[in-house]
């Protein structure tokens, strides 16, 4: 444990995301809005707070196997702490929980929000949620593993404990600092190309950008209370589709295609069949359910069934419809879908696709292990055997993600008076990622007592960081170190 490195790097990372704060600044300035002092103002205390905790600690460099962990865990805390300053200054009467809530619910990418009369907000406001979903989708961790080489730190640890997945050691390039570039170069083309077809989707210049930030990075902050269901456009809700499949691909299976010019890798990964066959399942399930009910609150049973399913099973939380007054089992599916997520290595959340399927692997290995006493079944992803070390941390971080989630639900329970549905729900929806849930958090997480609002706020950190990261600086064994 190197304490000074820690505090220096977080100091340097809160002074970068400072920088951020100016891109909302200008734009108030161009719009003419009041909120121009509000970011000048959250920009001085976040650069000096930087500043304060870097330059005192400057010599320092040593960043030691392990500390990645907590510095990720302090910077996103940090982050999000700042983050709410803005927030907090600029809607009349917000409380500092609400205003923490939803600026960690955009750094995670969770989506969940406690503000209403988005169309009436301040631009510069709306970009700024936004911004914080599209800096949070890829991490920005990974952003900072770029440069933290420049200052004398090493970032290997950052990524190993930010990049999602089952598998963290895995390099697209030779050099942590290209990976770390060819990732942002691919997640800033993708958000290029889907604001471009957003615009010429028939968005505003605006809308489409603001968009774009919350489709590639499975975010689902939208800039208008009706989510994506103001524009009532079959084209639009197509882009997003598209986008939203992308975006919930491993990112290094996007670098594969790109660097081998061949799009058929796609299809060869067993993690993004499984996927795409799960997407499909759902959206045909959901769309039949809401055929043979010929419900009334869905405008079109295929374009509603398809575009839901895929935004809460991506996690990304985008809404055409309040799918939670949807009959039968269609909502409870949507919100079970989510608990898989995307691809590991995605912006996805969930558990990630590729844990499911190792768990269905190994089940169906015990499964043949009871007809087959003496037989020896490895497990396979395609031809590859997959380790019993891979199998053991899967299952482990299965089981924590089980025990976490219903203590936090019994948790919420307890310090609200609230049904099953909604803790239930509420819980999963940040867990994962989400954003929408059902019962009272279906269109927002307002009506919750603070208590309830921070457990979920931990419970967004424990999902975008994929539990064991928070799990390790919980561990006396860690501090001994």
């Amino acid at each position: 444990m190197h304490l000074p490195v820690i505090f220096r790097i977080t100091g340097v990372l809160l002074t970068v995301f400072s920088l951020t704060l100016l891109a909302p600044a200008l734009l108030a300035a161009i719009y003419g809005e009041p909120t121009i002092r509000t970011f000048v103002i959250a920009f001085a205390i976040t650069l000096s707070s930087g500043l304060m905790m870097w330059l005192p600690l400057r010599r320092f460099k040593d960043l030691r196997a392990g500390d990645g962990f907590l510095v990720t865990a302090l910077f996103y805390v940090s982050l999000g702490l700042f983050g709410a300053i803005p927030i907090s200054m600029s809607v009349p009467d917000l409380p500092f929980t609400d205003a923490a809530f939803e600026s960690l619910s955009g750094l995670t990418t969770t989506g969940a929000t406690v503000l209403t009369g988005l169309d009436d907000m301040p631009k510069s406001l709306l970009f700024y949620r936004q911004l914080l979903q599209w800096f949070g989708g890829m991490g920005i961790i990974v952003l900072a593993v770029a440069i933290l080489p420049m200052l004398g730190i090493g970032g290997m640890q950052l990524y190993r404990a930010e990049s999602p997945g089952p598998v963290k050691d895995t390099k697209l390039t030779p050099r942590i600092t290209e990976t770390a570039k060819a990732l942002w170069y691919i997640y800033v083309t993708l958000t290029a190309l889907c604001a471009l077809c957003y615009y010429l989707g028939g968005m505003s210049i605006f809308d489409a950008v603001c968009h774009a930030f919350s489709t590639v990075a499975i975010g689902g902050f939208s800039t208008h209370d009706q989510s994506m269901g103001f524009f009532d456009s079959s084209v639009i809700e197509s882009v997003a589709i598209v986008f939203m499949l992308l975006a919930g691909i491993n990112f290094g299976l996007h670098f594969t295609v790109f660097a081998r010019r061949n799009p058929l890798h796609y299809f060869r990964d067993w993690e993004v069949r499984s996927y795409l066959l799960l997407l499909a399942v759902v959206a045909t399930v959901v769309i039949a359910i809401l055929a043979q009910h010929g419900d009334e609150s869905s405008r079109s049973p295929v374009r509603d069934g398809l575009f839901q399913a895929v935004s809460i099973a991506t996690t990304t939380g985008f809404t055409t419809a309040d799918f939670s007054l949807w009959p039968g089992a269609a909502p409870v599916i949507l919100l079970l879908a989510a608990f898989a997520g995307g691809c590991a290595g995605s912006t996805a959340g969930g558990i990630k696709v590729i844990r499911v399927l190792l768990i269905y692997l190994q089940g169906w290995r015990e499964v043949k292990r009871l007809i087959h006493p003496s037989g020896v079944f490895p497990i396979k992803i395609g031809n590859q055997p997959v380790p019993d070390r891979v199998i053991e941390a899967v299952w482990s971080f299965f089981a924590a993600y089980v025990i976490i989630f219903l203590m936090m639900t019994v948790l919420v329970m307890l310090l609200s008076n609230i049904d099953f549905v909604t803790a239930f729900s509420a819980v999963g929806a940040c867990l994962n990622n989400l954003g929408p849930g059902l019962g009272e958090v279906a269109l927002n997480y307002q009506a919750l007592d603070a208590p309830v609002k921070w457990v979920l706020i931990f419970a967004m950190l424990l999902g975008r960081l994929e539990i064991f990261t928070i799990l390790v600086l919980v561990s006396p064994a860690f501090w001994r170190r």
